[in-house]
């Protein structure tokens, strides 16, 4: 077992258990502390990683590494996460009653798996209006709970849907967070729009989702993109603009395509507006947009642009 995190991938581990209890989650950030049973530990484990959701009682499947917490000792620091629900009574009851299902609480959640036993989740999901021949539940309540069903259905089918791309958790969990349930139809169509709207996801993992998808190499969709990070690489450095061959050059080079491919999409960029071309001491020079203000500043106030 290794105490430290790994150099690579290689060293990663993967575990497998009940989540006994959620010890802390935290909605914002979507960070969690499990308490879990794992597979070949004889005591609870001590889980930290990212979920869109949790609850006591689902099985928890992850892959990390662990460490060695001065206060708490050994712990489970997991990059990717995957909870689904369970399937024993007492997994059930737990789960239905730590509040996945917003509207079944402890006495609810026991009462529904006295009735339909461990198959209440089916009947949830699959016929929601035999709940009613449960005391208590009526059809508004049957409603609420079977539309509380129907949503952390749709999270978990749209986060099964990034991990299979290669998405890690905590990306998909803000990939969910932007685009709700408009989030697979958006990685399909263009999975670069997550490197201009998500924080942390840059055009490498956009272009690594895209071919995961089978978006092709030269696709004007990735030339665009490609464009805009040689353009955002740049305004790093400090530049309000990148010559124009220059920009062509470095952004053939990123994306290995033929040179036409490039000039198509910065052609459509410049029409649309994205980009601007100006020449200025004879040279073509291409800018964002709103750079080419702070340009203007920096040449009347003799202040470099980037500063």
């Amino acid at each position: 077992m290794s105490t430290s995190p790994p150099g690579r991938d290689t060293s990663l581990e993967e575990i497998a258990g009940l989540v006994e209890r959620v010890t802390y989650f935290n909605e914002e950030s979507d960070s969690a502390v499990l308490r879990v049973k794992v597979r070949g530990h004889h005591n609870q484990v001590t889980v930290l990683g990212s979920l869109p959701s949790i609850s006591a009682g689902e099985w928890l499947t992850g892959r990390g590494w662990w460490v060695r917490d001065k206060e708490h000792g050994l712990q489970f620091k997991a990059q990717f996460l995957k909870a689904t629900p369970p399937t024993t009574r007492e997994g059930v009851e737990r789960y239905l009653g730590g509040g996945f299902v917003k509207g079944v609480g402890p006495v609810l959640a026991k009462k529904l798996v006295n009735h339909f036993g461990a198959e209440v989740l089916r009947v949830i999901g699959d016929n929601p209006a035999g709940l009613e021949s449960v005391d208590g539940i009526g059809p508004k309540r049957r409603e609420r709970i079977a539309s509380a069903w129907q949503e952390g259905m749709q999270i978990r089918e749209i986060m099964l849907f990034l991990h299979s791309h290669g998405v890690s958790t905590g990306r998909a969990v803000r990939i969910f967070k932007t685009y709700g349930n408009l989030a697979i139809q958006t990685v399909q169509e263009n999975p670069y729009t997550l490197a201009k709207e998500i924080h942390g996801i840059g055009f490498g993992t956009a272009d690594q989702i895209a071919q995961s998808v089978g978006i092709p190499k030269d696709s004007q969709n990735r030339a665009r993109a490609g464009i805009d990070h040689v353009l955002l690489g740049a305004t790093s450095e400090g530049h309000c603009a990148v010559p124009l061959e220059k920009l062509k050059g470095a952004a053939e080079k990123l994306l290995e395509v033929p040179a036409e491919i490039i000039e198509r999409a910065l052609s459509q960029m410049l029409t649309g507006g994205f980009l601007l071309l100006e020449e200025i001491e004879g040279e073509p020079l291409v800018f964002l947009p709103h750079l080419r203000k702070a340009e203007e500043y920096s040449r009347i106030s003799d202040v470099p642009c980037g500063t």
